[in-house]
């Protein structure tokens, strides 16, 4: 099992506690406030959708700014230098644009509250149960690896062990969406965003001052690690080495485009902030306004896990105590003073809390709507639905303090991240892709399709940590295993759909992408005409400040 090493104990003063109870105290206060809104079930699981859309989208990007995106961000930084900027720009970017210009139509106007209903409308039951079934399990497990990083994070401040942490951190993560629902987990991310952008800023000028400013940053990279660790594409040709073990192809294919549109379009904890926006057109603003900050997270996020490596240069290595996910606390413990401690720790406590919330309130949602009162107890009032969301987000949170034990046992909890990706995203995404757009897909190579290609990649993992595949790294085989995924679901369901009966064009209206259903544009509210608030205008001008940002990592 892999913990913080015990050399990272951090030294907080009265000023650093006291910046954190005052964080906890506006945390909960935020929560019985949003309590009061809580008046009936579509309250508790999509906040009555009625949430402005720099709300949700702000929300979005902080729900995804979790221990993926902090420890394990920087961890890959370390680990893999300037590459990991491909989680963000062809990671990240596209698939958010397309989730807000095309998708995000379908999701709200059918009413659903999940994205397992949609393929209960879409399909068949038999493909909404297994969906609903994958997303669950794949809901907890990643809760855990955020309650796995904010426990850690409490062992080096307090020196609790594992266990204790786990617990303690999940039970406040509980109080506070039990309170106040998913308004409460919404509210509360758009404060942990600021909090976790203020955190660290200072930790990332701080770093650049201690290697001698951006000229001594890339010296003492290109001294040690190497002048391919500060580009992105450089030596990723085939046949040739680079620290992420991955070519070209991989990367676009298996990352930009599998991983990647299977996370952001189907990945629930992220759509339901949309879902929860006040109307379409602010559902479809959400992923897009998110997309403008999301592409300069590495700043402040990478660049320090680079740094890291440059200050602890044995970081990851057997022997050295310091694993890769060591990287941002290793950095607190050397660089920052008092009270800037203080608010970088809470910024790390923000950021693991936003991430266990999203998973939490979104396991809660599915569980209730797609597996309890479709298939246990159907047709009861709407107060006993309201009560079951509240008692399973407390066994969320349970199988979450369990599930952060095999989060635990990886050194880069971002390689952990990407293959649960790729295991239960991608052929979600798949069959989704093939539900929107082919009119002749049908149920049972909906069923089938989603069942093979989610044991796929789970069948290659295992082949590969057996020995059995040759690859150099966790995050190679992670962008195989997710072209495999998708390949293997296509493969499967277009031969069973052109084999069975497909859906009336009656059935299919309002669920099968049209340019009529797609260019809707829903109620109107004030505002929504302006030009800044065009979804296509958001949509692309976050593409071309997207391939923009990639120039200063491919020269």
């Amino acid at each position: 099992m892999h913990t913080l090493a015990d050399g990272l104990r951090l030294s907080m003063n009265w000023l650093d506690n006291l910046i954190l109870v005052i964080y906890f105290a506006v945390v909960l206060g935020i929560a019985f406030a949003a309590k009061r809104s809580v008046n009936n079930s579509l309250d508790f699981f999509l906040s009555g959708r009625s949430l402005p859309a720099w709300v949700t989208g702000l929300a979005f990007v902080s729900a995804n700014l979790g221990a993926t995106e902090i420890l394990g961000m920087a961890a890959n930084g370390a680990q893999y230098g300037a590459y990991t900027v491909h989680w963000y720009l062809i990671g990240a970017i596209p698939a958010m644009v397309f989730l807000g210009l095309v998708m995000m139509p379908f999701y709200y106007n059918s009413k659903v509250r999940s994205v397992p209903e949609f393929l209960l409308l879409r399909f068949s039951r038999s493909s909404h149960l297994l969906s609903a079934v994958i997303f669950a399990v794949a809901s907890v497990l990643i809760a855990g690896v955020n309650l796995y990083a904010l426990a850690i994070v409490l062992r080096a401040l307090l020196g609790w062990p594992l266990p204790l942490s786990i617990v303690v951190a999940g039970v406040f993560v509980l109080a506070y969406i039990v309170i106040g629902g998913l308004s409460s987990a919404i509210y509360n991310e758009v404060l942990q965003f600021f909090v976790i952008v203020a955190a660290l800023v200072p930790l990332t000028v701080l770093g650049l001052v201690r290697v001698g400013g951006v000229d001594g940053f890339v010296d003492k990279v290109v001294a040690g690690p190497g002048a391919d660790f500060l580009t992105a594409w450089g030596g990723t040709g085939f046949g040739q080495d680079n620290p992420l073990g991955a070519n070209w192809l991989t990367i676009t294919l298996g990352l930009g485009f599998a991983v990647s549109f299977g996370y952001w379009t189907t990945n629930f904890a992220e759509v339901q902030r949309s879902l929860s926006a006040r109307n379409l057109s602010a559902a479809r603003r959400t992923p897009l306004i998110a997309a403008f900050p999301k592409m300069f997270i590495p700043l402040i996020v990478v660049l320090p896990g680079i740094i890291a490596l440059l200050v602890e240069p044995t970081i990851g290595q057997a022997g050295s105590g310091y694993d890769y996910n060591d990287a941002i606390p290793l950095l607190m413990r050397d660089l920052l003073p008092s009270g800037v401690l203080g608010l970088a720790v809470t910024g790390l406590m923000a950021s693991f809390m936003a991430g266990m919330a999203a998973n939490v309130s979104s396991f809660n949602t599915v569980f209730t709507t797609d597996i309890w009162q479709a298939y246990i107890r159907p047709r009861m009032p709407d107060a006993h639905y309201l009560r079951v969301g509240r008692v399973i987000t407390a066994v969320g949170v349970l199988v979450g303090m369990g599930t952060a034990f095999i989060a635990a046992s990886f050194s880069n909890i971002m390689n952990y991240m990407q293959t649960l990706f790729s295991f239960f995203n991608v052929p979600l995404f798949a069959t989704f892709i093939l539900a929107l757009f082919w009119k002749r897909m049908t149920a049972k190579a909906g069923f089938w399709g989603l069942l093979l290609g989610t044991l796929a990649p789970i069948s290659f993992y295992l082949a590969y940590k057996g020995g059995f595949v040759p690859i150099s790294t966790d995050q190679g085989a992670n962008m195989i295993s997710s072209i495999i995924a998708f390949a293997v679901d296509v493969a499967v369901s277009v031969p069973i759909a052109l084999a069975t009966a497909p859906k009336t064009d009656a059935e299919l209206e309002g669920l099968v992408y049209s340019r009529a259903v797609a260019r809707g544009a829903g109620e109107a509210a004030p505002g929504d005409g302006a030009w800044y608030r065009r979804p296509a205008l958001l949509g692309w001008s976050a593409m071309v400040l997207a391939a923009l940002c990639y120039v200063p990592f491919s020269l």
